[in-house]
């Protein structure tokens, strides 16, 4: 078994799915309003609007992705004026992360393993 999606759910598909293709820096074709798919291949992040308003309000979760250099990321984060939690750290298990929010303030996370 594997994961097949990650979906955020948002009142703006249009604000979220543009920062998320910014972010990863792809282009997914799409300017629909409803529903985007910015990574169609495995595992995908849907960004959808069920029809639920909704605030900005975290719900426990965080979605972390590994990344090459989370030290290049972090500079790369700051000058387009993303919100971050906390800057490039070494944690116990061996990985650098570093923490930012997206418009909607879901909790990001970009680690990377320095060592492996």
């Amino acid at each position: 078994m594997k994961i097949g999606e990650v979906c955020l759910l948002t009142s703006d598909v249009i604000r979220l799915s543009n920062f998320y293709k910014l972010l990863f820096d792809v282009d997914n074709n799409s300017n629909d309003h409803v529903h985007q798919m910015i990574f169609p291949e495995e595992t995908t992040l849907t960004i959808y609007n069920d029809g639920v308003i909704r605030n900005e309000n975290p719900q426990n979760i965080c979605i972390a992705f590994t990344v090459d250099d989370v030290d290049t990321e972090f500079e790369r984060l700051k000058a387009l004026g993303v919100e971050i939690v906390d800057p490039p750290a070494m944690r116990p298990w061996g990985a650098k992360n570093m923490s930012f929010l997206d418009p909607d303030h879901n909790l990001i996370t970009f680690r990377c393993f320095p060592d492996a």
